[in-house]
């Protein structure tokens, strides 16, 4: 199958995965790259199948020092061949992320994982190549997971307890965040959160490593425990990962289930997502990224279906409702949710602009 994506043209071998639904996401890691203004950074694409993220990034960022990892050698053989068709030359290896981590003796200023399933077998060893100011583009597929359909498999792989309802995505996006803050922190690691994306079957973070016992500890703080009503729909968080055993005292009417941990801190970085505005090429790839620069940067959001739900009332008008938070509070769209509400009112207050909807 030959494909033509951003700048690259390539071919897809058989039996080498290669999804055409994750365009917009490359187009997305694609500006993200450009926003940030690193001098010839050193990449790896850690899973790299065809090579289609890490040739776009050399075409398109200008990324001259690019390394494509497979653990597959027909894939590797599939990604020199998309190379010479770039006419690009970059290293291609055959290795596995755990031998090539072990192997290596540089470190690299990006590094880009998007493997099948979850990442939690690679991240540990992807520390080992990282250093102070690396960027983490991450990418889990196993929504199931983080979303709550197999919770079981949350706690076992991420040590954490999910949300299967309306807020699961963003839960999911966060249980993925602590789970690396945590792990970081093992080696001295700190991180800054630079733009999370929840779509279709995948969730995706872009993380900033720095460097520092003081940074590594901050960042631990941020990872704290949720308490979510299924019967108000009303949610509460820790304020921090050594507040936990607070929540239990809040709220008690049987409806209540605890989720976490979960990173309690922005997800975005409003100077990144705002030059990634002025890069941005297609409408789809505009369109997110304006939903982002725009959103509320505030864990978790309110649902105007669940609201009218529970108030036993008709569908309202999630605009208007905007308009009535918007006079007094703070209140925008999320891209978590089609009918969520990012706002620093408390629940009545949202009950109440609901009702003003009407």
């Amino acid at each position: 199958m030959q494909v033509t994506e951003g700048k690259a043209k390539i071919t897809v071998n058989d039996g080498i995965f290669y999804n055409s639904k994750m365009k917009r996401l490359r187009d997305i890691s694609v500006a993200l790259l450009k926003s940030l203004d690193m001098k010839n950074p050193k990449v790896l694409d850690a899973t790299a199948a065809t090579g289609i993220r890490g040739i776009r990034y050399a075409l398109e960022c200008k990324c001259k020092n690019v390394t494509l990892i497979d653990a597959n050698p027909k894939a590797v053989a599939n990604i020199k061949s998309n190379l010479r068709k770039n006419k690009l030359r970059l290293n291609a290896k055959w290795e596995s992320v755990q031998r090539f981590v072990n192997d290596e003796k540089e470190k690299f200023d990006v590094i880009d994982l998007d493997p099948f399933g979850t990442p939690v077998p690679f991240i540990y060893d992807l520390m080992k190549v990282s250093k102070d100011g690396t960027i983490f583009m991450i990418t889990a597929t196993d929504t199931a997971t983080l979303c709550g359909a197999q919770k079981k498999a949350c706690v076992r792989l991420y040590a954490a307890k999910p949300l299967n309802n309306e807020q699961c995505h963003e839960v999911g996006v966060r249980i993925l965040i602590s789970y690396i803050a945590k792990l970081a922190a093992q080696f001295n690691y700190g991180i800054e959160p630079v733009l999370a994306v929840a779509e279709l079957h995948y969730m995706r973070v872009f993380l900033r490593l720095k460097h520092g016992a003081d940074y590594a500890v901050e960042s631990v703080r941020k990872c704290g425990m949720g308490m979510y009503c299924n019967k108000m729909h009303e949610f509460y968080l820790s304020e921090n990962a050594f507040d936990n055993l607070r929540l239990s005292f809040k709220h008690n009417c049987g409806s209540d289930e605890i989720f976490g941990p979960l990173w309690l801190g922005n997800l975005y970085d409003k100077k990144v997502t705002g030059k990634m505005l002025k890069i941005a090429q297609e409408n789809e790839e505009r369109e997110l990224i304006e939903l982002i620069d725009n959103e509320y940067d505030t864990p978790l959001f309110y649902s105007t279906d669940k609201i009218t739900e529970m108030l036993g009332i008709g569908s309202v008008s999630k605009s208007k409702v905007l308009n009535a938070l918007n006079k007094n509070r703070i209140a925008t769209n999320t891209q978590f949710e089609r009918n969520g509400i990012k706002t620093d009112a408390k629940e009545k207050q949202v009950e109440h602009a609901v009702k003003l909807a009407r």
